[in-house]
């Protein structure tokens, strides 16, 4: 990701400052309300305890993602690709490395290069159909056109 722009960044450190203040507040409730208590307390102490731990675990890996340390796994971000569909609809998509690189209103129109379609567009080429697994069951989609980042 060290290619993210500038605004993906400024999202990033967003978000951890929001999830860094929101844990400050919950320690604090948690510092509070410790003490001499029924077991509803104990039981409200480790659900905050667990909820301290999903913070730092999301800060964690927002930070990583900041720094540029992830593993890209199916078709480059950057790449732009247009895809038919079995109804004849066709739909121009970008390619982006991690959720937080997608805009808003463009959710649509975005894939994640390790989503279930970025990872069957990695081998793909013009003119060939490729498979992709979807909750609602496989799909097939012909590739017009691929345009990957130079």
């Amino acid at each position: 990701m060290s290619g993210a722009d500038q605004a993906t960044r400024e999202r990033l450190a967003e978000e951890i400052r929001s999830l860094r203040a929101r844990r400050e507040r919950l320690v604090d409730e948690l510092v509070q309300s410790s003490g001499p208590g029924d077991s509803g307390d104990a039981s409200q102490e480790l659900q905050g305890g667990d909820e301290v731990a999903a913070i730092d675990e999301r800060i964690a890996e927002l930070e990583k993602l900041r720094a540029g340390r992830i593993d890209v796994q199916g078709v480059a971000p950057g790449t732009e690709v247009v895809l038919r569909f079995s109804d004849g609809s066709t739909q121009t998509f970008k390619v982006v490395a991690i959720p937080e690189e997608v805009l808003a209103g463009e959710e649509d129109i975005t894939v994640t290069s390790d989503s279930p379609l970025g990872l069957a567009l990695a081998h793909g080429q013009q003119g060939e159909t490729v498979r992709y697994p979807t909750p609602d069951g496989a799909v097939e989609v012909e590739v017009l056109s691929i345009r990957r980042p130079s």
